[in-house]
């Protein structure tokens, strides 16, 4: 846990400093390895428990952590295991509100416990394309 709350340092310095464009790039630069695989099911598992890992960290750590922090912590930690998650944006209007959330998809399945499907997914976004 405290390696996740660690990770989500560095990515939040990333967004408010290069923003968020820049800092997936540096992310799925730093997690770059030769080819990607689809997940098995136990590491479909893992993956889900890595989500809710990062949500907890992102509630106890040092930094704001939002869902688009902990959403790039997990994209990039995946990725670097050599799989190929998706890394999503969405919108949805709330009366005079916008209400957006970031998430992570591995093989087409959400990570996290939040409610997607009402959301208008941000496509293209850059680099979103699975390797």
């Amino acid at each position: 846990m405290a390696g996740l709350i660690a990770l989500l340092v560095p990515i939040h310095l990333l967004l408010a400093t290069v923003g968020y464009t820049r800092t997936k790039r540096i992310v799925e630069r730093l997690s770059r390895v030769p080819t990607r695989r689809r997940a098995s099911a136990d590491e479909l598992d893992a993956a889900r428990r890595l989500a809710r890992l990062a949500s907890v960290a992102g509630r106890h750590g040092m930094v704001d952590a939002t869902c688009l922090r902990q959403s790039l912590m997990v994209h990039f930690l995946l990725r670097r295991d050599g799989l190929l998650p998706v890394l999503h944006l969405g919108v949805r209007r709330l009366g005079q509100l916008l209400d957006a959330h970031a998430w992570v998809e591995l093989d087409g399945t959400p990570l996290d416990q939040a409610d997607v499907a009402h959301l208008t997914r941000l496509h293209p976004t850059p680099g979103n394309e699975p390797q």
